[in-house]
């Protein structure tokens, strides 16, 4: 991890810098979730710690309507259930809002983390497979539900993203988890955002749920329209009655 963070820091010049010299266009990192670091956390939560892994997902709420926010972790909770998962419960992730500029802090979302465990014991394949699913699911609830904040940086059987409309250096210290000797991980993937045809904004940080790039898809609009366009011929039995999800 120690390698990982100083290489993201040294990509500080990707992204731009407000005139407040906190607030950047967004950085962050993508590693593997340590089991031995969760296990503790469930713990906290009054729960047992169940045999195999702990799926962290790790989610941007509504922060300012508490309202929101509450009917967000109602979308959450209930299509991971749904996908046959049991929830150990949330952790509000710790943060030091004092290293991010005001405008930062202002669009700040509430970031925690859901905890959950398979009972039926799938492998990662059919979990990362299902898990995928369930964002689908939440993703369409929470527009349908007029909860544009509620975003799901990271919900896998194995990987978790951090990441922040802040510069690169400010990562760990805005993110004090990423300093405790438990988080090891065997890869990273890391960005910082430079933005060339949308504003900054806290999930546009880099990097997204599987990569980062250099630059924007500037035909996000004919991207969409292709995808329609072959969405008839399109079809796998992976996802089987899922398929439309």
């Amino acid at each position: 991890m120690t390698l990982a963070i100083s290489a993201l820091k040294a990509v500080w010049h990707r992204g731009a810098v407000d005139a407040d010299g906190k607030t950047g266009d967004g950085a962050g990192i993508l590693i593997d979730a340590p089991r031995d670091f969760f296990a503790e956390q469930v713990s906290r939560t009054g729960h047992a710690v169940k045999g195999g892994p702990i799926f962290v997902g790790q989610i941007f709420l509504p922060r300012l309507d508490l309202g929101a926010q509450e009917r967000a972790r109602v979308i959450v909770e209930s299509e991971i259930i749904r996908a046959g998962f049991v929830l150990y419960g949330w952790r509000q992730v710790p943060v030091n809002i004092s290293q991010i500029g005001e405008k930062a802090n202002a669009t700040r979302p509430e970031i925690e983390q859901v905890l959950m465990h398979d009972p039926q014991g799938r492998d990662d394949d059919t979990v990362d497979r299902d898990l995928f699913i369930v964002r689908r699911r939440i993703e369409k609830r929470a527009l349908a539900s007029n909860i544009p904040e509620l975003y799901v940086c990271s919900l896998s059987a194995q990987t978790l993203i951090y990441k922040g409309m802040f510069l690169a250096a400010q990562i760990d210290t805005f993110y004090p988890d990423l300093k405790d000797d438990r988080f090891v991980s065997a890869v990273a993937i890391y960005h910082q955002r430079y933005s060339t045809n949308t504003f900054p904004q806290w999930r546009l940080a880099q990097p997204f749920r599987m990569l980062a790039h250099n630059g924007e898809i500037n035909t996000l609009k004919g991207n969409v329209n292709w995808m329609k366009s072959h969405e008839i011929p399109m079809a796998s039995d992976t996802f089987g009655d899922d398929e439309k999800t």
